[in-house]
C-alpha cells in the first residue's frame, strides 16, 4: 500500500530528487508503508532506501543518509480512521442529541489513535497484522477499554463476538512487553461488584505490562430512549466500587509498590467522600481520564496562589464551571480573592443540554453557559474551562467554538465581557484572573 505526499520541504534531500506533491511513498528498505507509524519507525533506521511512484507512473529510488527526507502526509493515519463494530451497551455516542455536527457521532476504534493520541481502543477489530505490528515495533504504551476480564460478559456489554476472544491480545501484548493503560466503564450491577473483583485480579497478573487500571463510572444522558436500561451510580453504590479498587490496590501496593488500580474522581463525588492525596495516584499514570485531575488541580491551584505576587486589575472575574469541579473552584475563588484583591464569583452550570446526570465541564454548551449567567453581573470577565471548547488547544474567540457550533466570538457579544477559556492549569487560571 503506498501514501499520497502531500508537501515536499524545499531543498530537502528528497526535494532535490525530484519528488513533489501527489508522489507516492511505497516502500523505505522494501517495508511497506502503511501510515505515520510505519513511516517514523523505518526511517528511524537511517541510512534507508525509499522507493517512490511518481505521478507519470515511474518508480524511484532515493538513498537516505539522514531519518528526514522532508516529507508531509495529508494525516496521521494516511489512511481512513477504523470505525468502532462495538455496540457497547453504555457508548456516549449513542445518547447524542440528533442534529450535532457529524463528526461528533463518528465512533473510533483504531490502535494507531491510541499510540499517537491516547485513545482508548477495544482489540476488537485490530488484525493479526497490526498486532504482529505493535509487537514488532515495540508500540507503547497502548490504552484499551476492558471493561470486564469476563470474555462471555464483555460480548454482552459490548455486544460483538468477537469482545471475549479478543481478551487474549492483552496476554499476547504483554508477554511481548508492551505497556497498556486500561479502563473500565462501569455499569451499576452488571460489571461492577464479584466482576469487578474478578477483572481487577485478572489484570493485576498482567503487571507490568499493565501499568495502571482505572475505573469510571457510566456516563448517561437524557438520550437513552430504546437502549439498554442502565442506572447512574448512587452514594451507596459508588462507594461499594471505591471499596472493592483500594482493597485489592492496598494489597497490590504492599507486593509491588504501586496501587495500579484507580477509580475516578467522580465515583469519590458521588460517594460524598474526601478525595485522596497526590501520593494514591503514584504520579497519576491516567489523568486525563479523570482520575485524580481534582487533587493534581488543587494542588496546582494551592501553589500558584502561595507564590502569586501582586493585585488583580480587574475588580469582580466571574468563572464559569461544571457541577463536578464547582466545589474545588468555590474553595479556590474565597483565597484567591482574598490575596489577590478582586471579587470572584463561581457560578455552576447545570446541563440541560445531555442532562443533569452529566456533570463534567467538558460537556457543557454555549446553552447551558447563557442559560447559568442569565440576568447575571458578570464584571470584567469570565472565565470558562478551556475544556468546555472543541479545540482544547485555541484560545481563538473567531474559531474555537462550543459543541451546539456557538463560537467564543458570538458568546462575547452576547454576555457582553471577553469569555477567557483557561487550562487545567493552575498558573494559568490564576495569570487569567490578575489579567497577566
Amino acid at each position: 500500500m503506498a501514501v499520497i505526499i502531500q508537501s515536499v520541504k524545499p531543498f530537502s534531500r528528497c526535494w532535490w530528487h525530484g519528488i513533489r506533491p501527489g508522489d507516492r511513498l511505497e516502500t523505505i528498505d522494501g517495508n511497506e508503508i502503511e501510515d505515520v507509524l510505519d513511516y517514523d519507525f523505518y526511517k528511524s533506521f537511517a541510512p534507508t532506501t525509499m522507493e517512490f511512484l511518481l505521478k507519470d507512473g515511474k518508480k524511484k529510488l532515493v538513498a537516505m543518509p539522514t531519518e528526514e527526507p522532508g516529507l508531509s502526509f495529508e494525516t496521521y493515519l494516511m489512511d481512513k480512521q477504523q470505525h468502532c463494530k462495538n455496540g457497547c451497551i453504555f457508548c456516549f455516542i449513542d445518547q447524542l442529541p440528533p442534529g450535532m455536527r457529524e463528526s461528533l457521532y463518528f465512533k473510533d476504534d483504531d490502535s494507531r489513535l491510541s499510540f499517537l493520541f491516547g485513545n482508548y481502543i477495544t482489540l476488537t477489530n485490530i488484525s493479526e497484522h497490526e498486532v504482529n505490528r505493535i509487537i514488532k515495533m515495540h508500540i507503547c504504551p497502548i490504552n484499551v477499554s476492558v471493561h470486564t476480564m469476563n470474555p462471555e460478559l464483555r460480548v454482552k456489554m459490548m455486544k460483538n463476538k468477537n469482545a471475549g476472544k479478543s481478551l487474549s491480545i492483552l496476554k499476547r501484548l504483554a508477554d511481548a512487553g508492551i505497556q497498556m493503560n486500561t479502563q473500565l466503564v462501569m455499569c451499576p450491577g452488571i460489571n461492577d461488584g464479584k466482576e469487578l473483583e474478578y477483572s481487577l485480579q485478572e489484570l493485576g497478573k498482567l503487571y507490568p505490562a499493565v501499568q495502571s487500571i482505572a475505573a469510571v463510572p457510566v456516563g448517561l444522558t437524557k438520550f437513552r430512549e430504546g437502549l439498554y436500561p442502565l442506572e447512574s451510580y448512587t452514594k451507596e453504590t459508588a462507594g461499594e466500587v471505591i471499596d472493592i479498587m483500594e482493597n485489592f490496590s492496598n494489597d497490590f501496593k504492599e507486593k509491588h509498590g504501586i496501587r495500579l488500580c484507580y477509580p475516578a474522581d467522580e465515583f469519590f463525588l458521588k460517594a460524598e467522600r474526601p478525595m485522596p492525596d497526590e501520593a494514591y495516584y503514584d504520579g497519576y499514570p491516567q489523568l486525563d481520564n479523570g482520575v485524580g485531575l481534582w487533587t493534581s488541580l488543587r494542588n496546582e491551584l494551592s501553589e500558584a496562589l502561595e507564590h502569586c505576587e501582586g493585585k488583580s486589575k480587574y475588580k469582580k472575574v466571574t468563572m464559569a464551571t461544571g457541577v463536578a469541579a464547582y466545589p474545588l473552584m468555590q474553595e479556590f475563588a474565597e483565597k484567591a480573592s482574598k490575596k489577590l484583591g478582586v471579587e470572584i464569583e463561581v457560578v455552576k452550570v447545570i446541563n440541560h443540554y445531555f442532562g443533569e446526570q452529566i456533570t463534567v465541564a467538558g460537556l457543557l454548551t454555549g446553552q447551558d453557559l447563557f442559560a447559568a449567567l442569565e440576568d447575571k453581573q458578570l464584571g470584567d470577565i469570565l472565565i470558562i474551562p478551556l475544556v468546555m471548547t472543541i479545540d482544547y488547544t485555541s484560545h481563538s474567540t473567531d474559531k474555537n467554538k462550543f459543541l451546539d457550533d456557538i463560537t467564543l466570538k458570538e458568546a462575547e457579544a452576547k454576555l457582553g465581557v471577553p469569555v477567557i477559556p483557561s487550562g487545567n492549569n493552575g498558573e494559568e487560571l490564576l495569570n487569567n484572573i490578575m489579567g497577566v
